[in-house]
């Protein structure tokens, strides 16, 4: 028995005028299209585990009253319990945000001291906040409960499992070239040779093949495992693998940065220095795109500086 409510109705309508504004880009990737301009549009209901049953119902109720290829096309992604320990009272996620951006900004505070409570800085707390709280979510399956602690030594620019540290060495790298360039314009350094002219030989140290063919390497397939959908075939759920693309920037943060630490990279102005330099400019430029292309699929813009 469907029983057809009015708040159920009204939910369909919002999901359908979704529909009319949805625009695929590369609608020969999914199945038949449903408009007729040729775009197509997958939908995919983000839903908690206790809402799963009512969120099926809606699917069906949709399927019944507009049959077509884009109703054909729903998809669920089923989301574990968000738990918090010791609560004192009930936090929405509005409440949550606020609190682990006034977290974020102490800890900065007591990082950077007075720089951290510039203007400029409001930005750089924004996305170090949405990233711990990114972190802090999709680190775990999305079907795991998630428990939340949210006293505030929880969040820490120093840990190096928090979104915070991942951010930070992405900022390293920004750094890093930002130096780099200002050195060119100065006359210290010759510009970066093309890859096809210089010699990765040169590369002798254990950290940088550890980059090259543990993370630059196996990274395409990375991506491919944390969005693997299933067949139209296999039901109605999809997995989003976002914990795999969190715990890969936490482990390349770690492992970037005992290298980063180790070997300097822009040494002195010497023409038989800059071989070397110049294949770890470009060993580290891909890495910098690895870490903007991994942080874009949790839609984190990269930092530039901290």
């Amino acid at each position: 028995l469907l029983s057809v409510t009015e708040g159920k109705l009204r939910s369909l309508a919002e999901l359908q005028q979704a529909v009319l504004q949805c625009t695929v880009s590369n609608a020969a990737a999914l199945p038949a299209s449903c408009f007729p301009d040729g775009s197509c549009c997958s939908i995919v209901h983000v839903v908690s585990c206790e809402e799963e049953f009512q969120q099926q119902q809606l699917d069906l109720l949709w399927r019944i009253l507009d049959p077509g290829a884009h109703t054909a096309l729903q998809k669920h992604l089923v989301c574990g319990p968000v738990k918090v320990t010791n609560p004192s009272s009930p936090i929405g996620a509005d409440q949550y945000f606020q609190l682990r951006k006034r977290q974020m900004y102490k800890a900065s505070v007591m990082k950077y001291g007075e720089l951290a409570q510039d203007e400029a800085w409001t930005e750089v707390i924004d996305t170090l906040t949405a990233a711990a709280i990114r972190f802090e979510m999709l680190s775990t399956a999305h079907r795991s409960q998630i428990t939340l602690d949210l006293e505030d030594s929880i969040i820490s620019t120093k840990g190096t499992k928090s979104g915070a540290f991942v951010m930070y060495n992405c900022a390293r790298l920004a750094t890093l070239f930002d130096t780099y360039q200002r050195a060119v314009e100065r006359g210290t350094y010759p510009p970066l040779l093309p890859a096809s002219e210089l010699n990765f030989s040169c590369l002798r140290e254990e950290g940088e093949w550890l980059l090259l063919f543990n993370y630059l390497l196996p990274f395409p397939e990375v991506l491919q495992q944390a969005a693997q959908l299933p067949p139209p075939s296999k039901g109605i759920r999809i997995t989003a693998n976002t914990e795999i693309v969190c715990k890969f920037l936490i482990q390349l943060s770690m492992d970037f940065s005992s290298y980063y630490n180790r070997v300097h990279i822009l040494g002195e102005p010497l023409p038989h220095l800059f071989d070397q330099m110049f294949a770890r400019l470009r060993l580290l430029g891909a890495v910098r795109d690895m870490f903007h292309s991994a942080l874009a699929t949790l839609h984190l813009p990269p930092l530039s500086q901290i």
